[in-house]
């Protein structure tokens, strides 16, 4: 099989050798002679000819062998790995001649140092938090010691360590008696013992460190067992008894020591791998309940924090501006909404008027009509006003499924890509859940939606960006990722595609909610907000049905999303829309050249494809500093 595939390896490189130079000869030959041209010649490829996509091509395929050689990402041994491959790379980025580079150079280079020294960043963040919980979690060292020594293949003592299994398994016990002891003292107010009181956050963080903890024991253990004999006699019943012990010890620290209610263990802990929970499984840890906030908790990160990621982000704002523009924009959309409200004969109170749209709702059963149905409208109306380029194969390949109740608890509304998952209520919900799911996801909310997911939104741009610079997949930023959908939500509302008041109404609301999620999800990282009263502004201020903002609110600080990513949606729509403003709105390109520019530089900060289309000159120690709302303030 190896000989045979060398054998055709060899054989294609000389093919490709002999006729590199005579690009004539590798047009196909008909029977009759006659020559065509190879498929490819109708595609658009990606030509683009940066001098640092092959140093991060190979950066991309060394840090993906680190990633699965060390998935503990909270050890010390992983983070002093990861810390020495990023010094490295930025050693290896500082030997380069910055000013010889092209434009793309320039631009890969500073996103490949953005990108470094974040990560270095987020390792210091990394050992800051395990510090905070290493109390609650004191055999946590001698878990990464297990996993460090099975990574070595070296040889175990079983007897050794089945005693060190025993006596982790009477300290986790020991600890658990000892928290216990506090509770009463914490639950009348007053602090009983001399130690400080444990957070919720703090807890909620050991919660989740502790299901990875355990995947790797169990990991480690299923290396070995029934394996070799020796280990099994010696190993089996301690680490049975160690493992339940840290099955009750999670579920201490989640129900009594964070007061959230936890999914089942078993299926919390096969949800968690060994490099600790991924986003999605990261909420099976917790078990959502409808009308249930009690397992929203959150961890803020602080302004100091909340710079540093707007700086990584080249965002040249700071948390308190960006909040002032929210509010900017927030009004507009209220003024916006009594000019629809008017029309819809309610005078001045829109929020009648929104009460009227969220009655326009299908009949069970027949939401995937409407989708489809508003699909295909806004791929019309993009295509027939030339808007962006929209490849066959992407109007082909884009799918629908039904999102599950247990996804609705965290995701109320539509999510999309190439398969847009839709929000409705099955015969299982209560019938308060129906309606408020029938509401949210109304017929004019689903019009502005639609088309955000799939085309010219999410799918469309997942599409471009897999086939066009996917080598910057690493400098993906919600900003431009999130901000490309929304900003086709500003653009065809200038272009009058809500034809009725109800459908300015539906599109209205979505932009107040992106307002919204800035200001809320700024406020508590800032620690000025609690989940509740983000919730209570969902309500009060945009109109969520109840259910709905608490799912919001779920989703933003369950841990699925970095601090910023609420955020993003509204920045990043107005970044592009000031670009578009800027290059399109003074004809140095049109709306077509101008979207399909934008796809093929891939999901990087707007600031830097920018500077792509602007040509603006760019120097080794760039800062961020484009003020994008200057040209769009509200009065």
């Amino acid at each position: 099989m190896i000989a045979r595939r060398t054998r055709s390896l060899l054989a294609a490189s000389l093919i490709f050798i002999l006729f590199a130079g005579e690009p004539s000869l590798l047009l196909a030959q008909t029977r009759s002679g006659e020559s065509r041209q190879t498929p490819s010649a109708d595609l658009d490829i990606d030509r683009s000819q940066s001098e640092l996509r092959p140093l991060i091509e190979r950066y991309n395929v060394d840090r993906a062998s680190l990633t699965r050689t060390y998935p503990l990402v909270i050890s010390p041994t992983a983070r002093e790995r990861f810390r020495k491959f990023y010094t490295e790379w930025l050693d290896r980025l500082a030997a380069l001649d910055f000013d010889r580079l092209s434009q793309d150079g320039r631009i890969d280079y500073l996103l490949f140092k953005d990108h470094l020294e974040h990560e270095l960043r987020q390792l210091d963040i990394q050992a800051k938090q395990f510090a905070e919980v290493e109390a609650l979690l004191p055999f946590a060292r001698a878990i990464f010691e297990l996993d460090d020594s099975r990574r070595r293949m070296a040889r175990v003592d079983a007897p050794r360590t089945a005693a060190m299994l025993d006596e982790m398994r009477k300290q986790i016990d020991g600890l658990r008696r000892s928290l216990e002891e506090r509770l009463p003292a914490r639950a009348s107010g007053s602090n009983g013992s001399s130690a400080p009181p444990i957070r919720r956050n703090v807890a909620l963080r050991a919660v989740n460190m502790l299901a990875s903890l355990r995947a790797t024991l169990k990991n480690w253990f299923d290396s070995y067992n029934g394996y070799d004999p020796i280990f099994t006699w010696w190993i089996a019943e301690p680490y049975r008894a160690v493992d339940q012990a840290l099955q009750n010890y999670n579920s201490f620290l989640g129900e009594r020591m964070a007061g959230v209610s936890l999914a089942q263990s078993e299926q919390a802990q096969s949800s968690a791998p060994p490099g600790g929970p991924q986003p999605e499984r990261a909420r099976r840890l917790i078990r959502a309940r409808p009308g249930d906030t009690s397992d929203i908790v959150g961890d803020p990160i602080g302004r100091d924090a909340l710079m540093a990621e707007l700086a990584a982000e080249m965002i040249a704002y700071t948390p308190e501006e960006l909040i002032e523009i929210a509010n900017k924009e927030m009004a507009w959309c209220e003024a916006e909404m009594i000019k629809a409200s008017r029309e819809l004969g309610y005078g001045d109170d829109w929020k009648r008027a929104l009460e009227h749209v969220k009655n326009q709702y299908v009949e069970p059963g027949k939401q995937p009509d409407l989708i489809r149905d508003l699909a295909l409208e806004a791929i019309d109306f993009v295509e027939k006003n030339n808007l962006v380029t929209v490849p066959p194969l992407a109007l082909e390949t884009w799918r629908m499924q039904m999102m599950t109740p247990e996804r609705q608890l965290v995701n109320p509304f539509f999510t999309g890509g190439e398969t847009i998952s839709i929000s409705y209520p099955t015969n299982t919900m209560s019938h308060e859940q129906k309606m408020m799911s029938m509401r949210g996801n109304n017929i004019h909310f689903a019009r502005a939606t639609v088309f955000h997911e799939l085309i010219p939104g999410h799918h469309l741009q997942g599409f471009m960006a897999a086939r066009y610079k996917p080598y910057r997949a690493p400098f993906r930023t919600p900003f431009l990722v999130e901000g490309w959908a929304l900003y086709w939500e500003f653009l065809l509302w200038d272009m009058n595609f809500p034809k009725t008041p109800e459908n300015r109404i539906g599109m209205l609301f979505w932009r107040m909610h992106r307002c919204a999620r800035v200001i809320f999800s700024l406020r508590f990282h800032l620690g000025e907000w609690t989940p509740q009263q983000c919730i209570d502004f969902l309500i009060q201020r945009v109109g969520h049905e109840p259910e709905n903002a608490i799912a919001e609110v779920r989703r933003s600080f369950d841990g699925s999303y970095e601090p910023l990513y609420q955020a993003a949606y509204l920045l990043g729509g107005l970044q592009l829309y000031a670009l578009h403003k800027e290059l399109v709105g003074t004809g140095k390109m049109t709306d077509r050249a101008f979207h399909d520019a934008v796809l093929k530089e891939n999901s990087i900060p707007v600031e830097m494809i920018r500077a792509k289309l602007t040509g603006e000159r760019l120097t080794r120690d760039f800062k961020p500093q484009w003020k994008f709302y200057d040209s769009l303030a509200r009065p």
